[in-house]
């Protein structure tokens, strides 16, 4: 029985493959059977024609590993199954070859149909509309905390980031310190920090952090910004440090310490700026990224947690997060603090 579903999720992933850069109408058998998924993937596949028409690129292929992220669950005639999907996505741009990565979670459910199986229900999930912290947990690598276990031990300081005594090592913004930092750690996280279910902003501070933004620490996690890790069983950190609609506020409104200053477009920003994301327009913040490189036409390429993403194109139009009401905040990180 095994052997029959598996052959089912290999057909599932190629196919997955193929949709990241085929937007054709789909020939031959599906071994997909959820209506309600495949018409939201018709919807994405042509916003995402669209979308590269508009950036006037080309898609040119996609590589897509699977993994399982834990045990199938598996009965006689259905198997659930979760999958981390690492995609890296080629195209082409005014003649230069771009190449963006990111982690898509999955949940299948795979049912026997007569005798063959299907993939009866696709669960895609879109953590970066998550817009407060979910928990955290011990840096594993992975979102979520495999063991079930919440184990708090703490703080988690990274002395080589820090420095001695946590001081700030200079008055400059090193900004490709920051951008190295967000390529090391895109796909993973630093076991020496806190990670986070929801842990995008977590992310782009400790990148800010690495660039040599200096801690802002008040002893208030509704002010300031600042991390300490857990001090015995107690979460020591700022809102600001772990949540977009909090960081999104603290960088509108500092004047000292990590200040930024908001800019009206995506091409007045420089590596090691911050881009933040109103899903719904509704004015809260859910998601956070830095940038760390450009394309061809000098646009923004991000890195991001919650879905891990490098080199990712800005306006994340090829997000399931992404709505027509989508708003964007764009800061320049101080050059000096």
């Amino acid at each position: 029985m095994a052997e029959e579903w598996k052959n089912v999720l290999s057909t599932y992933i190629l196919q997955q493959n193929q949709d990241e850069v085929d937007y054709r109408p789909r020939g031959g058998p599906t071994v997909i059977t959820d209506l309600d998924y495949l018409m939201r993937r018709g919807e994405r596949k042509a916003r995402m024609a669209r979308w590269y028409e508009e950036r006037e690129a080309s898609p040119l292929r996609s590589e897509t590993k699977a993994k399982l992220v834990s045990e199938p669950v598996e009965t006689a005639d259905e198997v659930e199954v979760d999958l981390q999907l690492h995609r890296k996505i080629y195209y082409n741009k005014a003649g230069v070859k771009h190449r963006e990565e990111r982690l898509d979670e999955q949940r299948l459910i795979l049912v026997r149909s007569g005798a063959d199986w299907v993939v009866e229900t696709v669960t895609q999930k879109v953590p970066e509309r998550s817009p407060v912290l979910a928990g955290a947990f011990p840096g594993s690598g992975l979102p979520g905390d495999p063991s079930g276990k919440m184990e708090k031990r703490g703080p988690y300081l990274n002395r080589d980031v820090l420095g001695t005594g946590g001081v700030p090592k200079g008055p400059i913004y090193r900004r490709e310190d920051a951008v190295k930092y967000a390529d090391d750690w895109w796909d993973g996280f630093n076991p020496e920090f806190a990670g986070f279910e929801v842990d995008c902003t977590n992310y782009i501070s400790q990148c800010l952090f690495a660039g040599g933004a200096p801690i802002n620490y008040t002893g208030k996690r509704e002010s300031g910004w600042w991390y300490k890790g857990y001090v015995g069983s107690q979460e020591s950190w700022s809102y600001s440090w772990a949540v977009a609609g909090s960081l999104e506020r603290y960088l509108s409104t500092s004047r000292s310490a990590l200040r930024a200053e908001p800019v009206d477009r995506p091409e007045q920003l420089e590596l090691g700026d911050v881009i933040i994301y109103d899903w719904d327009g509704d004015g809260a913040y859910q998601h956070s990224t830095i940038v760390t490189a450009f394309d061809a036409g000098g646009m923004p390429l991000v890195n991001a947690h919650t879905v891990s993403s490098r080199h990712r194109y800005w306006d994340y139009k090829d997000s399931y997060a992404w709505t027509e009401k989508t708003k964007y905040r764009f800061f320049h990180i101080a050059d000096r603090f």
